[in-house]
């Protein structure tokens, strides 16, 4: 009697099965010792290959037929389901089910919607159809296997406002799934929703945005929810997408809030924290709350901004409507987007419709977590790379937003990247795309992922630039660390490389990125502390009036700069997050911007904006190649923890002929030589900032204020 037993069979390959025994073979199997059955169909097997102690490999003739149910029975009449494995995760079964047409997910018509889930390995799927959100127990219909993997059904007349699910089954287990295409949600996105979108559009739409160059480009970063719940914004509809449509809020001492103070600010672009369906929140709750890089349903918005989370309809809408709003006040739009992971993968649609195929896996099996929240999207696969092209697309050509920010872009791969770059330029030649390029430990070669160190790449994709961030404020994870805003001097000369684009101008050898543009400079942003909790940190013992100073040149570096600006929300009123580092579901009184503040320091508010006016009017702030920075941008001697540069040679590009800048790091009144006689027209110093002079200086010899930027020009 033989000493093992058969423990699975699994499809490791497109034409190959592994057998896997309980204990050691200790006898030769042969390929007659095996039959291999598809129901009543005997399947042949070419031969028989012992690979391990306890496993063999059956080699077939041909390819699995995936779709039907496989059975291996043994000479002794044993027998074993086939189970569907990594042969998922092979390049064959890519080529095998890659399926090109953009018609997956609810096809709405009046006349009907056909339904398209893309499932290769399931072996029987239905169409679930309820009556309403609530309800548990729907309606199946069977659908039809086609092409591809996909399977297919269409239901007759107009089912707008239908809710369904998918059921699949792999291995002999059902699952109950939404449409990862659903592009409207139940609540909770616990169902998807067929949806009439023409009803959605708001009047007027689209607005037609004119041309943008992507040098044009001032980011600032907000979270929905964040921008108006504060009890003194003002706003009616607090904390949700139609707070973001009023018009004549205002705080205390009548300080202009919201949407009008987005107007006034002079930014380009609003860069929205995740809007589409993510999981942490409960959408009925109104505090619940959470940053949202936890995603359930790319496709569709989170109800818990919405007024009414339970009518499908209106978070599409709302959504619209703010996007169009924006809009018609020459405000762009950006979204956080998260493809880097999903919130939970063992219970995830995507895990639930194709098991083992959407996320990353190590050699030996175990699933990858380079993001660290337990689980990598294996963008590099086809299905998956398209299911990305896909849902960047729909959100340009359904809701015409006009940007994406990748966060932990360097889980992806450089392909999707390229992909989403040449697709989204297509749509729309204004597009701004920035992502995170951090390298993280997933399971892919370092080479091909859309880290910062293939920036040189992705030349149309820009990336967070930590240099930038850290050489102005010091790290974000040493909390003592200092920087050149705080009183660290030796940084003074990589601090002019960053301010140069990272483009090797000043040191060849720390160069990013191919041209400034590239580079997205930052000293604050919804992750870590603020630079205000950052300046508590490092420099809680030097005067409160010196670290408001240290705040004030860290953000005109920021917008000073060559590069792209990039402002978190609250910033220019020194935003504190009460020392909370991670506060991605930290309470309001925590998250709220704090519209006091922007009362209390509207002086620097206004610094802020006439920063924003002088980059906008003046394209010598924003050189867009790195031929033009070392055309114009040329340093001059400056004492210690001093960084002085003129722009020169501007009569081609600005109206203005030459501007000197200089950042005075130091405790001391400096006076610096500039590098051309004649009168200088002042327009920004350590206390204002205008486009008009503030005042001349006669002679080439000029003092700067401790711990604060000035900019002077000449005609």
């Amino acid at each position: 009697m033989r000493a093992f037993q058969v423990q699975k069979a699994v499809i490791k390959k497109v034409d190959q099965i592994t057998v896997i025994m309980s204990s050691p073979i200790e006898q030769q199997l042969d390929y007659d010792y095996f039959r291999l059955r598809m129901g009543n169909k005997e399947i042949p097997i070419l031969h028989v290959k012992q690979t391990s102690s306890n496993e063999v490999t059956l080699q077939l003739m041909g390819s699995i037929e995936f779709g039907k149910d496989y059975t291996l029975y043994m000479k002794d009449g044993e027998s074993v389901f086939v189970e569907v494995g990594e042969v998922v995760r092979t390049k064959a079964f890519d080529d095998m089910f890659y399926y090109e047409l953009n018609d997956l997910g609810a096809n709405y018509s009046k006349a009907g919607t056909t339904f398209k889930v893309w499932a290769p390995t399931a072996t029987e799927v239905r169409l679930v159809i309820f009556t309403n959100w609530q309800e548990e127990k729907g309606i199946e219909i069977p659908m039809v296997r086609k092409q591809k993997g996909v399977w297919k059904l269409t239901l007759p007349g107009d089912q707008d406002g239908l809710f369904y699910l998918y059921k699949v089954c792999v291995n002999k287990n059902w699952q109950e799934a939404v449409d990862p295409y659903a592009k409207a949600l139940a609540v909770n996105g616990l169902k998807g929703v067929v949806i009439d979108l023409e009803k959605t559009n708001p009047p007027d739409w689209p607005i037609q945005l004119l041309f943008h160059n992507r040098d044009e480009t001032i980011i600032y970063e907000a979270h929905i929810r964040d921008f108006t719940i504060a009890t003194t914004s003002g706003v009616d509809k607090k904390g949700k997408y139609a707070g973001w449509l009023e018009e004549g809020t205002t705080g205390v001492n009548e300080t202009v809030t919201g949407l009008d103070y987005l107007k006034q600010l002079g930014v380009t672009h609003v860069e929205l924290l995740p809007i589409n369906d993510f999981g942490s929140v409960d959408e009925l709750k109104l505090d619940s709350y959470n940053w949202g890089y936890d995603p359930t349903h790319y496709f569709a918005p989170e109800g818990s901004y919405s007024t009414d989370p339970a009518n499908p309809f209106l978070r599409v809408k709302e959504v619209k409507q703010l996007i169009s709003t924006l809009h018609k006040f020459n405000l762009r739009v950006i979204l956080d987007v998260v493809y880097n992971h999903v919130y939970i993968w063992e219970t995830s649609d995507f895990e639930k419709i194709v098991p083992g195929y959407y996320f990353r896996y190590h050699s030996d099996g175990q699933i990858s977590n380079g993001t660290g929240v337990g689980n990598d999207i294996a963008s590099e696969r086809k299905m998956v790379q398209k299911f990305i092209v896909d849902c960047v697309s729909y959100w340009v050509e359904e809701y015409k937003v006009d940007g994406f920010r990748f966060d932990l872009m360097g889980i992806l791969d450089v392909e999707t990247m390229d992909k989403i770059v040449k697709h989204l330029y297509r749509l729309n030649p204004s597009i701004v795309l920035l992502g995170e390029g951090w390298n993280l430990p997933t399971a892919f070669p370092f080479e091909k992922r859309a880290v910062l160190e293939q920036a040189k790449t992705l030349e149309k994709v820009s990336f967070f630039n930590d240099r930038f961030r850290d050489r102005l404020k010091g790290s974000s994870f040493n909390h003592q660390e200092k920087g050149f805003i705080n009183g660290n001097a030796e940084v003074t000369d990589s601090t002019r490389e960053i301010l140069a684009g990272t483009t090797g101008l000043f040191q060849p050898q720390d160069q990013l990125f191919l041209h400034p543009l590239q580079s997205i400079n930052y000293i604050e942003c919804h992750d870590n502390h603020t630079l205000w909790d950052k300046l508590t940190l490092s420099n809680g013992e030097d005067p409160e009036e010196y670290r408001y100073r240290m705040h004030r040149l860290g953000t005109s570096m920021v917008l000073t700069a060559q590069g792209i600006p990039f402002l978190h929300a609250g910033q220019e009123f020194f935003r504190t997050k009460h020392g909370v580092e991670n506060s991605y579901n930290s309470p309001d009184s925590i998250n709220a911007l704090n519209w006091e503040r922007k009362d209390r320091f509207k002086d620097n508010v206004e610094y802020v904006k006439g920063l924003i006016a002088l980059r906008r009017k003046h394209p010598a702030f924003r050189l867009n190649s790195m031929e033009l920075v070392k055309a114009h941008m040329k340093p001059f001697p400056t004492p210690p923890h001093v960084i002085g540069y003129m722009l020169d040679h501007l009569e081609a590009i600005d109206e203005w002929d030459r501007i000197a800048v200089i950042h005075n790091g130091s405790w001391s009144t400096i006076e610096v030589r500039l590098p051309y006689d004649g009168e200088w027209q002042v327009v920004v110093d350590d206390n204002s900032a205008d486009l008009i002079p503030l005042y001349s200086e006669k002679d080439r010899q000029v003092k700067i204020a401790p711990i604060s930027t000035k900019v002077l020009f000449q005609t």
